[in-house]
């Protein structure tokens, strides 16, 4: 029988298939294989008790991506939210989520939240940036209850994936997803991992199913990832509009920073390539280079 791991809590892991959940545990061999089941994936499993719902993992399918920190697969896109005003837009942030995400192969769609707040409605520079990058973007009032607010678009967006959601602390990341879910589900969590400091430093990652094959994942560090597998010299893959451009480039290997002659320079001076973007892509690439050394 074929199911999805919803949660992995040590090494017990629940599965959903054919709407019962299952405890499963791994065969032994996976250990030998150097591969572990991990939340996610979709599983080949053999029901060991049917009264008791348990059951035993036989295989991994082929996972559609895979992230090593925290631990997960077949994640279809990441909600990257970001806060208009209270507080202010991390762009720096943004730029490095948009970055990872291409690099990891998963669909990035960006939310501007908390828009009412922007009585100058400066949010609409960040919108027409990435849109004409080619980026998704919605525009969200977490707290509004009015049906404009934007949470039935993301909803939409949300339908038959497995979505995750990212973004600095106080964006709104937790309103967003009660108001998807109509209920407080967030804070139960956020509850019982600051009852875990200090006792039990183990974070899961879970699945919570909003619709049939829709599910948000809830992934503990996930908003603080690092981009650092990412090497200094491969940025530019990574962030969209260079891609085409870098061809135009005097030099291979071109860093775009210091050289004459480079495709992505002369992009930004003729307005095709946001300046503000540039910088970014300067500072996250020194960044990485400076990890680089050691």
């Amino acid at each position: 029988m074929q199911g999805r791991i919803i949660e992995n809590i040590s090494n017990l892991y629940k599965i959903k298939a054919e709407n019962k959940i299952y405890e499963a545990t791994a065969r032994g061999k996976f250990k030998n294989e150097e591969i572990t089941p991990v939340v996610g994936d979709t599983v080949q499993i053999e029901i060991t008790d049917e009264q008791k719902n348990k059951a035993v993992i036989e295989k991994i399918d082929e996972r559609k991506t895979y992230i090593k920190r925290p631990k997960m697969s077949n994640l279809d896109q990441i909600i990257l939210v970001v806060s208009s005003k209270e507080p202010k837009p991390d762009l720096l942030l943004l730029d490095k989520q948009l970055a990872f995400s291409e690099y990891l192969n998963i669909e990035p769609v960006i939310v501007l939240n908390k828009t009412d707040l922007d009585k100058k409605e400066e949010f609409e520079k960040i919108k027409e940036i990435y849109e004409k990058i080619g980026y998704k973007i919605i525009k969200t009032i977490a707290k509004n209850d009015n049906k404009e607010n934007g949470v039935e678009e993301l909803k939409k967006q949300l339908k038959g994936k497995i979505s995750a959601f990212s973004g600095n602390s106080g964006v709104g990341k937790s309103t967003l997803i009660n108001s998807i879910f109509k209920n407080n589900i967030t804070e139960e969590g956020e509850i019982s991992q600051r009852n875990k400091r200090g006792k039990n430093t183990t974070t899961s990652t879970k699945l919570y199913e909003i619709d049939e094959n829709t599910y948000i994942a809830d992934t503990p560090g996930f908003s603080t990832f690092d981009i650092s597998e990412i090497q200094y010299n491969e940025l530019d893959k990574f962030f969209k509009e260079f891609k085409d451009k870098i061809k135009e480039c005097e030099f291979v290997g071109c860093t775009h920073i210091k050289e004459e002659n480079c495709g992505i320079k002369e992009s930004v001076q003729t307005g095709k390539i946001s300046n503000e973007r540039y910088e970014r892509f300067c500072k996250i690439y020194s960044e990485l280079k400076e990890i680089d050394k050691y």
